[in-house]
């Protein structure tokens, strides 16, 4: 007979979980490592705070190397706190191929509010995640979310262009790139325009800052079809007014403009055709220049999500997809620590190289077989 066996809590669970209510910073720390390295008990702490999030914005900072996202994300830290924000920082570095280990320096840039009481930082390593994210970042933006703080920002690796992932657990994402960052064709890979809600060029002090703002912004106009609009069907046209550029620019302009001062919720009609287009920002992060355009653009975005309904469609579709990832991680550690099925597996691996069996049969083989170690906790337990 198999049994299911709850795994062991830490020592003194529900005194830490009493702890983290009452808002003491160790308890808070101590609960973040635990959900971080998935020790024992770490589902319970998630399933019991899941009723405590949604209260927080969640903000995502990506970008290449050598952007300043730290210094922005510092930036933007100070100037929510200044409004009296409690602020949660997740900072992931790259973890070194040859020798498993991280700098996690990100830590060391954001020293100067690093002590602020209202502040915790974690700085986490990918552990071979790809998407610019360690797997467990978003269980520890939850555990920021629960003990209160009112902003998270989430600052990805800077591994370039595959850094999608902060998409799926920020409310807004900020994409940051600098005068080095390419030309045109370059902010069009791998789905760039498309995650982010704003564009900021930062060193804009540089040499072809303005040129690389005004090609994100062409980009922006052809893809919302600026082009296209109010153009004549005949001829007669003059092409020269066709600017996508100054289209995507008014247009986001007017919708910062529109956020800040419009308190009446978007109709149906109104919903139907409203979109967001990404405003492009200048900073200079060395000097804090442009950080107050930033924050404010974000508060924007927040306020546009909100009255149009798609930050509820937004955090639907992260609960949805988080039920997706807790399944395969669930299913790959049921598999592949489970000695028996190793076995199995070894033994097949001669069918398939003679040719009698294939990947795919196997596969479902496999997990025909596996159904009732899949569906229990752990089924080498038994009596």
């Amino acid at each position: 007979m198999s049994s299911s066996v709850a795994p062991a809590r830490p020592a003194g669970f529900d005194q830490l979980l009493a702890d983290f209510d009452a808002g003491k910073s160790a308890a808070l720390a101590r609960v973040v490592s635990i959900v971080e390295n998935h020790r024992p008990g770490f589902d319970e702490i998630l399933g019991r705070l899941h009723t405590k999030l949604g209260r927080a914005r969640r903000i995502g900072i990506t970008g290449p190397p050598g952007a300043g996202k730290s210094t922005l994300g510092t930036l933007l830290v100070r100037e929510l706190r200044s409004a009296g924000h409690r602020v949660g920082v997740v900072a992931v570095d790259p973890t070194s191929p040859f020798t498993g280990g991280a700098l996690l320096g990100d830590r060391v840039r954001m020293e100067s509010v690093a002590l602020d009481s209202g502040v915790f930082i974690r700085s986490m390593a990918t552990r071979g995640s790809l998407g610019g994210l360690a797997a467990a970042t978003r269980e520890v933006a939850d555990v920021l979310d629960a003990f209160g703080f009112e902003r998270i920002i989430v600052e990805t690796v800077g591994v370039g262009q595959s850094e999608l992932d902060i998409a799926r657990i920020a409310d807004s994402s900020v994409v940051v790139l600098v005068p080095e960052s390419g030309d045109s064709i370059q902010t069009l890979k791998a789905g760039l325009m498309e995650i982010a809600d704003i564009f900021v060029v930062n060193k804009a002090d540089r040499p072809g800052a303005d040129r690389l703002r005004m090609d994100i912004e062409l980009m922006l106009g052809l893809r919302s079809g600026a082009t296209m609009k109010n153009m004549p069907a005949h001829h007669g046209v003059d092409m020269k007014a066709i600017n996508p550029a100054r289209a995507a620019r008014q247009a986001a302009k007017a919708q910062l403009a529109n956020a800040a001062v419009s308190q009446q919720p978007i109709t149906n009609s109104q919903q139907q055709s409203a979109s967001w287009t990404p405003p492009v920002l200048s900073t200079i992060a060395t000097r804090a220049e442009g950080v107050g355009e930033l924050l404010s653009a974000i508060d924007a975005h927040f306020a546009y999500l909100e009255e149009s309904g798609g930050l509820r469609d937004r955090r639907r579709r992260r609960l949805r997809d988080r039920v997706v990832d807790v399944v395969e991680q669930r299913v790959r550690s049921r598999l592949w620590t489970d000695s028996a099925t190793q076995r199995w597996l070894d033994g097949r691996v001669e069918e398939m190289e003679s040719g009698s069996a294939t990947p795919f049969t196997v596969a479902d083989e496999l997990l025909e077989q596996s159904a009732e170690l899949i569906a229990h906790r752990d089924k080498r337990a038994s009596t």
